[in-house]
């Protein structure tokens, strides 16, 4: 299954095209069930252990999957350095556009779970409904406004005047031990998609894992989530010994009995 070679999307134009790697499983089974959608964190790639182990299950369950790397992440082109929200949601919506088809689950990991709710607001917003829908969306650990919130309101002014200065600073992290770079320019293009100042429209079920020892995304951002999402059918789940990842098996088991619900 992750020996499977990926299709190559071109998005953008010149000279910030980039060619985006996705992998795309169809749909085997008799009845029709909603496809499944991944949307990786910052920083992760498609072959991390859920999205290969939701390739898995979907395989054996028929269902189509999608899911594909971020331009600067994984097998895309691209520098990380020039990566931003906006950058990161036009190769969403371009990947979602050029492979799916009828109803969708969007499945969306930290970063992932941010740009899971800007892609379905941009999708609402057309004038067409176009070939493919939202019907339901799973967020782990979602990190909505990380840029803002979780990055630079918390931030000592040290670092916030070297980001200023060097327009860039790279913060350490315990999954990848060269850190991870934060620029000037994915915090200040992040504050044109911030959700969290308003009411959160999907129009679609929403469900939410996430652990409660997650020292990234604190659990309390999660239950802030929530109460935006005030007209939806939301479900919160904590995962009381859970971390960020939730990637352990037993997270992954309930991942796939929460999107088999939906």
């Amino acid at each position: 299954m992750n020996d499977q070679q990926p299709q190559f999307l071109t998005v953008g134009a010149i000279p910030s095209q980039r060619r985006i790697a996705v992998r795309v499983q169809a749909a085997t089974a008799l009845e029709p069930l909603p496809g499944i959608v991944w949307l990786g964190g910052f920083k992760s790639d498609m072959k991390g252990t859920k999205a290969a182990a939701l390739a898995e299950w979907a395989q054996r369950s028929g269902r189509g999957f999608v899911r594909f790397d971020y331009s600067g992440h994984g097998e895309s082109d691209g520098n990380f350095s020039d990566g931003t929200i906006g950058r990161w949601l036009e190769e969403s919506l371009a990947v979602f556009d050029g492979y799916c088809r009828g109803a969708q689950i969007l499945v969306g990991s930290s970063m992932g779970g941010w740009i899971a709710l800007l892609l379905a607001r941009e999708l609402r917003r057309r004038a067409s409904s176009g070939s493919a829908s939202v019907v339901g969306m799973v967020l782990i650990a979602p990190a909505v406004d990380f840029t803002e919130v979780l990055m630079w309101k918390k931030f000592p002014a040290k670092i916030k005047q070297t980001i200023e200065r060097e327009g860039a600073w790279t913060r350490p992290s315990e999954y990848d031990p060269g850190g991870y770079l934060v620029t000037k320019n994915l915090i200040v293009e992040g504050r044109n998609h911030l959700l969290l100042d308003g009411v959160i429209e999907t129009a679609c079920p929403v469900r939410i894992l996430q652990g409660v020892r997650d020292a990234d995304v604190p659990w309390q951002h999660a239950v802030d989530l929530v109460s935006r999402l005030a007209r939806d059918d939301v479900v919160l789940t904590l995962v009381k010994d859970g971390d960020h990842r939730l990637s352990r098996p037993e997270d992954i088991a309930q991942l796939i009995r929460t999107i088999e619900t939906m």
